[in-house]
C-alpha cells in the first residue's frame, strides 16, 4: 500500500456498539447522482455533506456510498486505479472525513463501497503485473495460458457480455475480467494480494468509516485449475444477474465464483473489521444459490455479518408464497445467517417500475421491508416512489446499456439525479448541467414537494422507518410462522414483545384470522387495519400490524 491513513480526529463517535448493524437501515448514496456543490453536473462529497440532514430525518442508522476512488471511471468508479484517494471530480480525503464528521454529529454510521475482486487497468498494481512474467507483482491478478489454438484457456463469460478473457500481448497471455475487459480481476489466491487489500480496509477505518459494502463478494476467487463452467439448461436461466439477452445466463457459473476459499479470507476480513466495531455487507450476485451463499458467508459469527441475494431485486414482483420459500430455504441453508434486503439500487431498474406498481401497492411492500427480520438498504429516491427514468439511447453513459440497446437499457434510468426542488429543471441537484438529465416526472416527486403532505411516499417512509425504531423487535426479533394464503403473507415479530403482521399483496379484499390472545392494532399511520374479534378484513394492497398485549 502507498500510505497509511491518518487516525480519525473526528470529535463525533457514536456509541461503540459491535452489534450496530443488526436490524439497521442502510441508505445507500450514489455519489455522482446525490447533489453537486460546485456546479460542474456531478454529485460530490460537498454536496453529500450538505444533504445528509434529509438521511437523518428519515431515520435511517447508516449510509452506504458507492465508489468515490480515483478512477478512470470506464465503470463510473467500479473500476479503481487508487483505493486509498478521492478522485478529484468527487472531492478530496478532507471532504470524506467532512463526511464523515457530518453523519455522526447526525448519529448516522459511515459505509463505503469496496471494489475488492477486480480494479481498473490503469491501477499500478495492473501497470507493474503486465509487464512481464517475473516482475514483482506478476501472480497479482489472474493471468492464463491461451489453449494451442491460441483460443481463451477456458469458456467462462463476463457479465457485460462475451468472453471473460482478454489477450494481452506484453506477457502473451489471457487476462481475466469477469466484468469490463478495463477491470482485470485480482488474485486472491496470492497471499500479497489479500494483504494489500486488508490494509486497504484498515486504511478507511483509520479515517472513521464503520463499515462497507463489499461489491461482488462471491467473485474474489476463481477456480484455481480454471474449469470450464457446465451449461445451464434454458429453463433454468435467470436474468437476474444479467440480462436475458446476455450470454452469462447460459452458464451454471460453477467454477468462475463462489470458490470455498473464499471462506478463510472473509474471516480475515472480518478479523480486521472487529477491533473497530465495523461491519461489512456483502453483495451476492448468484442466480441459483445467492440465498445459500449468503447464508454461508453470514453464518457462524466469523466472517462478514450481513449479504444481499437478488431475490428481492429480481425481475419477478415479490409474492406471498415467494416471500415463504426465501425464508424458508434461508433458514434451511444457515438459522443464523443475516440477511440485508433490498428492492433498488443503483445496478437495477427501480422497484416502482419493474413491478408496476401503484402507490398503494409501493407503500405497502415499503411497510413490508420494514418488518422482515434482517437489515434494510434503501436506495436514494426510493424514499420518493422515484420510477424508472426513461432515456433516449445518445442521453446513455452506463456501458452496459450502451452494448445492449435497446433489448437492455442498461444502468441509467436508475442513476439519474436525485430529485429535492421541483421548481427548476434540475431538481436542485445542481446549478450546472446534470451528468444524467432530469427526466420531468421526477419534478413533482421532489422532496420539497413531498414534505409536511401526509399522504406522500416521504412521510410513509419516515414512519415505517419509525415504527421500526419504536419496536425493536422488528430489528431483531425471531421471524416464525411464515405463511402464504392466496395473495396474503403474514408472520410474527418475537422476542423483546410479538407482532403480528399480515400483507395483502394483492387487489382482491380477504379476510385473516390473529393468532390466539389479545392484539391490538398499531402503525395506523401507515394504514394498518383496526384488530376486531380475532380478525381483520384487509382491502387491495392492506396491512396488519398488531402488538400482542
Amino acid at each position: 500500500m502507498e500510505r497509511e491513513g491518518p487516525e480519525s480526529e473526528n470529535p463525533a463517535v457514536l456509541a461503540a456498539d459491535p452489534e450496530w448493524w443488526r436490524g439497521a437501515v442502510i441508505y445507500q448514496i450514489y455519489p455522482r447522482s446525490y447533489q453537486d456543490s460546485n456546479g460542474d453536473g456531478i454529485g460530490d462529497l460537498g454536496g453529500i455533506v450538505s444533504r445528509l440532514d434529509h438521511i437523518a430525518s428519515l431515520g435511517a442508522d447508516a449510509i452506504w456510498i458507492s465508489p468515490f476512488f480515483t478512477s478512470p471511471m470506464k465503470d463510473f468508479g467500479y473500476d479503481v486505479s487508487d483505493y486509498c484517494d478521492v478522485d478529484p471530480m468527487f472531492g478530496t480525503l478532507a471532504d470524506f472525513d467532512a463526511v464523515v464528521e457530518r453523519a455522526h454529529d447526525l448519529g448516522l454510521r459511515v459505509m463505503i463501497d469496496l471494489v475488492l475482486s477486480h480494479t481498473s487497468d490503469q491501477h499500478p498494481w495492473f501497470a507493474e503485473s503486465r509487464k512481464d512474467r517475473t516482475n514483482p507483482k506478476a501472480d497479482w491478478y489472474v493471468w492464463a495460458e491461451p489453449k494451442p489454438d491460441g483460443t481463451p484457456p477456458n469458456n467462462w463469460l463476463s457479465v457485460f457480455g462475451g468472453s471473460a478473457w482478454e489477450w494481452d500481448g506484453r506477457r502473451e497471455q489471457y487476462v481475466l475480467h469477469n466484468f469490463l475487459t478495463s477491470q482485470p480481476d485480482l488474485n486472491l489466491h496470492h497471499e500479497p494480494v489479500q494483504e494489500a487489500l486488508l490494509d486497504v480496509a484498515r486504511f478507511w477505518l483509520k479515517r472513521g468509516v464503520d463499515g462497507f459494502r463489499l461489491d461482488t463478494i462471491n467473485f474474489y476467487f476463481a477456480d484455481k485449475y480454471l474449469r470450464d463452467n457446465p451449461s445451464l439448461p434454458k429453463e433454468l436461466r435467470n436474468d437476474s444477474i444479467a440480462p436475458s439477452v446476455n450470454p452469462y445466463n447460459h452458464q451454471l457459473h460453477l467454477f468462475s465464483k463462489n470458490q470455498p476459499e473464499n471462506l478463510e479470507f472473509l474471516r480475515k476480513f472480518r478479523a480486521v473489521l472487529n477491533p473497530y466495531n465495523a461491519a461489512a455487507v456483502g453483495e451476492v450476485g448468484d442466480a441459483q444459490r445467492g440465498l445459500e451463499i449468503m447464508a454461508e458467508y453470514t453464518s457462524g459469527g466469523d466472517k462478514v455479518q450481513m449479504c444481499y441475494p437478488f431475490e428481492m431485486l429480481q425481475p419477478t414482483r415479490l409474492t406471498a408464497p415467494m416471500l415463504v420459500e426465501t425464508f424458508a430455504r434461508m433458514r434451511a441453508a444457515a438459522p443464523d445467517a443475516w440477511p440485508c434486503w433490498s428492492y433498488s439500487n443503483h445496478d437495477t431498474v427501480r422497484h416502482v417500475s419493474r413491478w408496476h406498481l401503484t402507490d398503494a401497492a409501493t407503500k405497502l411492500y415499503a411497510t413490508l421491508l420494514v418488518t422482515l427480520r434482517g437489515s434494510l438498504c434503501l436506495y436514494q429516491g426510493e424514499e420518493l416512489g422515484l420510477p424508472e427514468a426513461e432515456l433516449q439511447r445518445d442521453e446513455l453513459q452506463d456501458p452496459y446499456g450502451i452494448q445492449f440497446w435497446p433489448e437492455f437499457k442498461g444502468r441509467d434510468g436508475a442513476r439519474t439525479p436525485m430529485v429535492w426542488v421541483t421548481d427548476n429543471a434540475s431538481g436542485g441537484f445542481t446549478s450546472g448541467k446534470p451528468w444524467l438529465p432530469v427526466k420531468a416526472p421526477h419534478l413533482p416527486l421532489s422532496v420539497a414537494a413531498q414534505t409536511g403532505e401526509p399522504a406522500s411516499m416521504l412521510s410513509h417512509y419516515r414512519a415505517a422507518l419509525a415504527l421500526r425504531r419504536a419496536h425493536p423487535v422488528l430489528r431483531t426479533g425471531a421471524m416464525q410462522d411464515i405463511s402464504a394464503t392466496g395473495d396474503v403473507a403474514s408472520f410474527r415479530r418475537s422476542g423483546d414483545g410479538e407482532i403480528f403482521c399480515a400483507f395483502n399483496l394483492g387487489d382482491a379484499t380477504t379476510e385473516v384470522a390473529l393468532p390466539a390472545g389479545k392484539w391490538t392494532a398499531i402503525g395506523a399511520e401507515l394504514g394498518s387495519q383496526t384488530v376486531g374479534n380475532g380478525r381483520v378484513t384487509l382491502g387491495p394492497w392492506g396491512v396488519c400490524l398488531a402488538k400482542r398485549d
